[in-house]
């Protein structure tokens, strides 16, 4: 694709997100092929602040030679184990690269693995979210596909941006898109032409600095336009705060964190990020989970559940 970008009209564009599908869980795919843009992070964080309003969740991660999310549930399993806390744990499960020498032969293999992990996860959840390595392959492609919501975590800086465009450096005009939005333009006509739903894309500026600098500035003109042009909406992502990597040693999300629990301090910085984490998950305007059925009659006195810390 050469010359100035211009979009033509594809189905598989939607400004709003379509309604659920009785018995099919909605699937929500956090992707971006660059390393370092907090995927992992946000899928775990969106994953609790679901299952905290009652979503069944379940998590797939792609990236298994790093399997970031993968040990960030590992550790979220061993502190609740170690303190005894009573944590909300999604179905999880990772889908490895083949090994497989044969380039076909592997393709047709990582589509095997993908599926065998994401039929029963769609058809047993709420939501399923699949964090996607930060590199193209196969397997993330094919995940693409799959997406209901594509939600693609950006840092703030035109490094990250370069991702999704070409930006001419005196003018801030577009000149083109760039690899990953392409590639994603491509799997969104696929799903079309395959009968799929349409697409809800999300960009989320992420790491985003409290200053008013003349990059941030900058970086919000480019992205509104460029929204316009290749069909996706924006959402405020989560700032750049330490607490972030301080939680994952434990499996932690800020939706966890309560006053007085013996875990992690909750300060007012965290409050304050905790309330990105909701506003995010707002802006995602997934649709509403499936009513539970009636619950049974408990054999037992269920346990009182930790009070929320007042905000």
């Amino acid at each position: 694709m050469t010359g100035s970008f211009q979009a033509a009209a594809n189905p598989s564009i939607v400004q709003t997100q379509t309604g659920r599908v009785p018995g099919r869980a909605h699937v929500l795919v956090i992707g971006n092929e660059k390393g370092g843009s907090g995927k992992s992070t946000t899928a775990l964080h969106v994953a609790v602040a679901l299952m905290v309003e009652g979503g069944r969740v379940a998590t797939l991660d792609l990236d298994a030679r790093q399997g970031t999310l993968s040990r960030y549930l590992e550790n979220r399993a061993a502190y609740a184990q170690r303190k005894g806390a009573s944590l909300p744990m999604p179905r999880h499960a990772s889908v490895p690269l083949s090994t497989l020498n044969d380039r076909q032969s592997a393709e047709t293999d990582e589509r095997a693995r993908l599926e065998a992990a994401l039929e029963p996860a769609v058809s047993g959840a709420d939501f399923v979210i699949v964090d996607t390595p930060g590199s193209d392959t196969h397997l993330s492609r094919l995940a693409h596909t799959w997406a209901d919501t594509l939600l693609t975590p950006l840092n703030d800086s035109f490094i990250d941006l370069d991702l999704l465009a070409r930006i001419d450096p005196d003018t801030l005009r577009i000149v083109r898109p760039s690899i990953y939005a392409e590639a994603v333009w491509k799997q969104r006509q696929l799903r079309a032409m395959q009968g799929g739903r349409p697409v809800d894309w999300i960009v989320m500026r992420n790491r985003l600095s409290s200053l008013a600098a003349r990059n941030k500035r900058d970086m919000a003109a480019v992205i509104e336009v460029l929204a316009k042009r290749i069909g996706f909406r924006v959402a405020a992502g989560l700032s750049e705060r330490v607490i972030y990597k301080e939680l994952f040693l434990s499996g932690l999300t800020l939706l966890d964190l309560r006053r007085g629990s013996g875990g992690p301090s909750l300060t007012l910085s965290h409050v304050a990020a905790r309330q990105e984490v909701r506003d995010l998950v707002a802006a995602l305007n997934l649709p509403r989970a499936a009513a539970p059925a009636p619950p049974a009659a408990p054999a037992t006195e269920p346990a009182t559940p930790v009070p929320p810390a007042e905000e």
